[in-house]
């Protein structure tokens, strides 16, 4: 054992730093193919203008990813408002209501659903859901806002009630008794015990399932219709920067300007997604502090 554990230590480390390093690696490429343009692009139009017009044979392009932008977060919150309540609820039910049987049904179910690839989500809102928009909420065109954000908080849902689960089972059995001794009823010792407990691990939670709303892309592409213009209704068609990216850069030739401001986009995608976590974590370790106090 003395033999193996310098090598299993250094083994260890090299795990460690290849996470480091493979997302390093990843930061150094976007920018790299990003980089040409970033001096010749007009920053105030790229973040204010919704004209999205790629160069074509060598003609200088408009680039304005405002209604990109717009549609992402509203796309993604759209969803969250609809997952963040039902993946709770589902995990408050699957952690302290359901039965033994019941619960490990439920969690194989849900394991199942995060199991459906993307795509599969997309063939599901363009061809289920799309026709019940027009019947039934008067949509034109099926692939719109509401329907990427219903199969987003489909996708997220299972996320957030398997760390929320585990979050909530993870709260010591002593709270939940002594709650229940004080005269609280179920739903109380829920709301004012576990809650207030496991806030972390459910805030973890929702902010990972935030994280996979914004990055999606094939369900999002199949979708939300498309369609570059800001949005004014649920029913609105739109386009987000991971669809636009997906769709467009088999279009792009290498080198060209087109494709180098796809890259822009990815490099700003990066920045929300890492922004996100960050605040997220900041949150978190707010919440611990003030709790240590």
């Amino acid at each position: 054992m003395d033999r193996l554990e310098k090598p299993i230590e250094y083994l260890v480390r090299l795990c460690g730093w290849s996470s480091i390093i493979s997302v390093a690696a990843i930061f150094i490429f976007i920018f790299r193919e990003a980089a040409p343009v970033i001096s010749k692009i007009n920053f105030i139009e790229f973040f204010t203008s919704t004209e999205w017009h790629p160069s074509k044979h060598g003609e200088p392009g408009e680039y304005g990813a405002l209604a990109l932008i717009v549609g992402n977060f509203a796309v993604a919150g759209v969803a969250m408002v609809m997952a963040f309540p039902l993946g709770l609820g589902a995990a408050v039910f699957i952690s302290e209501f359901a039965s033994p049987k019941v619960r490990e049904t439920l969690k194989i179910g849900i394991e199942l659903l995060a199991a459906v690839p993307s795509i599969v989500w997309g063939f599901i809102g363009l061809t289920v859901i799309s026709p019940l928009l027009v019947d039934h909420a008067g949509a034109e065109i099926g692939t719109n806002l509401l329907n990427g954000s219903i199969i987003l908080a489909l996708m997220s849902v299972p996320l957030i009630v398997s760390i929320s689960e585990d979050a909530l089972r993870a709260v010591p059995d002593s709270y939940r008794e002594a709650g229940l001794a004080l005269g609280a009823n179920k739903w109380e010792m829920v709301a004012r015990v576990l809650f207030p407990a496991a806030k972390n691990g459910l805030l973890a939670a929702c902010m990972l399932g935030v994280g996979r709303a914004v990055g999606e892309t094939m369900a999002v592409l199949l979708a939300t219709g498309n369609t570059n213009q800001i949005p004014h209704s649920l029913i609105d068609p739109i386009k987000t920067l991971t669809a636009t990216i997906a769709s467009e850069m088999n279009d792009a030739a290498r080198g060209e300007e087109h494709f180098q401001v796809l890259f822009l986009l990815g490099i700003l995608l990066l920045v929300i997604t890492c922004t996100i976590n960050l605040i997220a974590d900041l949150v978190i370790k707010g919440m611990k502090g003030k709790a240590n106090a």
